[in-house]
């Protein structure tokens, strides 16, 4: 079995933000980058599947500028064999890189596609969906775990009342939740076997697909800042502001 899974660039998640003077967007000079948390998870359950013995081969895929490749280098170093680089400068939403996967997919026939739920820069939790439909796969997103057979994926999902078990035939798309697994860390003699493990670099002109933006950013703003709160000397005082100030009661 094939597994297919994504490494998004993105800023870590321990930066803060800070947007640009212009309000065209957010600030990357000099900023961390990292592969997206939720694609670390679906690396981390790929490279598990593999160790198991349930999958032959882990191919790690990246959407982005040249700058990528140290995601993927991140990925080789976790457990994948091989990896690949669609390289573009263009603002990449996410049908573009959904059309862009499935272009992918259609060259490398993985039998399992397992990618994050969504990216934490643009929270939009929409790619693997497209992914699924452009592909015609089943798909089974937000998985808490994952079961594998020879033709099915029995994976148990989080939905807003609870918990939801699903099977889909393979092949198939997957997006994994916060609790599918924790991923591990790479050790140093991994870091320098992933420098030897081959990534294929290509254009979306070369797989034929328009990534094209259709949405347009207009304006960026950061949040607003929050007012410092007060501390009331009692019940009464509480009930007053409350009443008075605030207006909830």
């Amino acid at each position: 079995m094939k597994v297919l899974v994504t490494a998004k660039r993105v800023v870590d998640y321990n930066v803060s933000i800070r947007v640009l003077s212009d309000n065209s967007g957010v600030d990357l000079n000099n900023v961390k980058m990292s592969v997206n948390p939720f694609d670390e998870i679906a690396i981390e359950e790929a490279v598990r599947l593999k160790e198991a013995g349930t999958a032959e081969e882990v191919v790690v895929v990246s959407v982005g500028p040249t700058a990528c490749q140290e995601q993927i280098r991140t990925a080789l170093a976790l457990g994948a064999d091989r990896g690949i680089l669609i390289e573009t400068d263009e603002e990449l939403q996410p049908l573009g890189i959904a059309k862009v996967l499935k272009a992918v997919i259609d060259k490398e026939a993985p039998q399992l596609v397992i990618t994050g739920k969504q990216a934490i820069d643009g929270d939009n939790s929409q790619t693997g969906q497209m992914l699924a439909a452009l592909t015609g796969m089943p798909q089974a997103t937000f998985a808490s775990k994952i079961d594998l057979s020879e033709t099915e994926a029995t994976v148990i999902r989080e939905v807003d009342g609870g918990l939801e078990t699903i099977t889909v035939k393979l092949p198939a798309v997957v997006t994994t939740d916060l609790r599918l697994n924790e991923p591990r860390y790479a050790s140093l003699p991994n870091i320098m076997k992933a420098k030897k493990k081959p990534i294929d670099i290509m254009t979306p002109a070369d797989l034929g697909v328009d990534v094209t933006p259709r949405v347009k950013t207009l304006k960026v703003n950061p949040p607003a800042e929050r007012q410092a709160g007060i501390v009331v000397e009692s019940v009464e005082q509480l009930v007053d502001k409350l009443k008075n100030e605030a207006k909830v009661i």
